[in-house]
């Protein structure tokens, strides 16, 4: 597909309700369009639409929200550039997108500069890189590849977030708790550290538009009976 094509096919799947919901909380100036298309079926379409690095270049451009989210799903992660994923950091706007940058197997964690990038944004003074950062090792946490990083590494980073929790910004509190239950998943040895600390902190509490949305419980998740039959904890 093309921009054009692709911003049709957006245009074919609008949501009206979506897109009051949206000008209801974006409504100061500067703010993106949107076409009201929630999260889960943003990913279908960016399946539909398939990696292409120039198209997401294009549409990452995009005045609209909704172009930016199929942007950093389609990108390929053979042809991002470090000084790409920088600039892109800068410019989160609003919504799901750093969640996306970062995360639901974002391009940019499987590019050959991850761990490096997610190491550097989590000592970084920008909130919204180190919100990234976390996303970024929750998927690094994931990886079952040979070259993956090693538990001592894992056990650092806990060790990090044990140290740094109570100061931090909410947001990335959120982020937080979300790596911490992907690294408790590897194994037994990482679980028992994760564990440990996930008690300490208890529930995170989620900030969202919808004020029936429950903390995030890491324990609840390290603790799963799956998790437990996985690992033999």
């Amino acid at each position: 597909m093309n921009h054009t094509e692709v911003i049709a096919l957006l245009e074919s799947n609008r949501n009206e309700k979506g897109i009051q919901k949206w000008k209801q909380q974006n409504s100061r100036a500067g703010a993106l369009k949107s076409f009201g298309i929630g999260l889960t079926l943003l990913r279908k379409l960016a399946k539909q639409v398939g990696r292409d690095h120039a198209l997401a270049l294009k549409l990452w451009k995009s005045e609209f929200y909704d172009a930016k989210i199929i942007a950093l799903l389609v990108d390929d992660p053979k042809l991002i550039t470090q000084d790409q994923a920088e600039s892109q950091v800068e410019n989160m706007h609003q919504g799901h997108l750093a969640h996306v940058f970062s995360s639901c197997g974002a391009p940019l964690a499987k590019t050959p500069f991850v761990v490096e990038l997610a190491c550097d944004w989590m000592i970084s003074k920008n909130t919204i890189r180190r919100r990234c950062a976390y996303g970024l090792l929750y998927e690094i946490s994931k990886s079952k590849k040979k070259n993956a990083p090693d538990d001592a590494f894992f056990l650092e980073k806990i060790e990090h977030i044990s140290q740094s929790f109570s100061v931090e910004n909410m947001i990335v509190k959120a982020s937080m708790g979300g790596a911490l239950m992907g690294m408790g998943k590897r194994n037994a040895k990482l679980n028992a550290a994760a564990l440990t600390v996930a008690k300490a902190i208890g529930p995170i509490p989620i900030e969202s538009d919808n004020s029936s949305c429950e903390p995030f419980d890491a324990v609840k998740h390290l603790t799963s009976d799956y998790i437990k039959n996985k690992l033999d904890v």
